[in-house]
């Protein structure tokens, strides 16, 4: 099943991601609405035309009105919504999501929506340091990975539309993992490397930080400036997939600590030399990304 543009989208959150999907949508000709819970959100979406209109409150005959509806909601917040409202999604309506967790999510929400009602999730690996409908855009889908996470309840035409939804956004890469090896995968690529960031910001207390440092701790530490309401909810549903991960990496940080305090000096360039040869397989891909589009990723 093809995402055409005969298809009205409601997009549930519009804050930096539900922005970003209306602004691409909306350009490719798609009838956008969205439900969001700030009239300011809606006023500026309205405003700059990403939207056609909106509602602060989850009104029926809008989530009736949509063909796909695009949940861009916490995890907890997406539980409840789905819980108090989806009963008013009509028969034939396929939703997607943005959630970053998904074993704790994707079964839950199948449970909660009526029959003829399919919920497919996806996770789009893109964003910014900043959040808000206000920074939305949908240059950050370019060159980025989209992954579906299906399970025996979807359908190939559901599966089919989503990894299409992502194609439509400009994604580079779409793949498909079940939600528990999703939250393993994404435990070590996505929140570990939030958890190392926020560590390095708060290891050392020197207030004139910024005065020494220079590009590589500034690219370690971009995602440092986090949405603690959002991620600290993303660790916790995720916690024991995380944990695994933090000793894993705390095991790697301590061989070195043991390769420097011997003095063995081989087997450090050997850990580098690895890492090297593995960090060359993403410029490869990214080198990949730009011939295909024509634009840096």
């Amino acid at each position: 099943m093809k995402l055409t543009e005969d298809k009205h989208i409601l997009i549930v959150g519009m804050g930096l991601l539900g922005g970003s999907y209306a602004q691409s949508l909306t350009a490719q000709g798609f009838s956008v609405r969205c439900i969001t819970r700030r009239q300011s959100s809606v006023d500026y979406a309205v405003g700059k035309g990403w939207i056609e209109s909106g509602a602060t409150a989850a009104d029926p005959e809008l989530i009736a009105w949509a063909d796909v509806a695009i949940l861009a909601l916490y995890p907890h917040i997406f539980l409840e919504w789905i819980a108090e409202n989806g009963k008013h999604f009509r028969k034939g309506t396929v939703l997607t999501d943005v959630t970053g967790v998904k074993s704790s999510v994707v079964y839950r929400v199948q449970e909660l929506l009526p029959d003829g009602v399919e919920f497919i999730a996806a996770h789009p690996m893109a964003g910014k340091e900043v959040y808000g409908v206000e920074n939305s855009d949908p240059g950050i889908f370019r060159g980025a990975n989209y992954i579906v996470t299906p399970t025996e309840k979807n359908t190939a035409e559901a599966i089919e539309l989503c990894r299409n939804l992502g194609e439509r956004l400009g994604f580079a890469h779409i793949s498909e993992l079940t939600p528990e090896k999703h939250d393993r995968m994404i435990a070590y690529v996505s929140q570990l490397t939030h958890c190392i960031a926020v560590s390095l910001m708060t290891c050392n207390r020197d207030p004139h930080l910024q005065d020494y440092t220079g590009d590589s701790f500034r690219d370690l530490t971009r995602i440092a400036r986090i949405n603690e309401e959002m991620w600290s909810e993303l660790f916790a549903l995720n916690k024991e997939a995380l944990i695994s991960q933090i000793d894993a990496f705390a095991g790697e940080l301590h061989r070195i600590r043991t390769y420097l305090s011997d003095g063995n000096e081989e087997k450090l360039k050997e850990m580098m030399r690895l890492s090297t040869a593995r960090r060359a397989l993403f410029d490869k891909k990214t080198e990949s990304n730009t011939e295909s589009t024509g634009t840096p990723s």
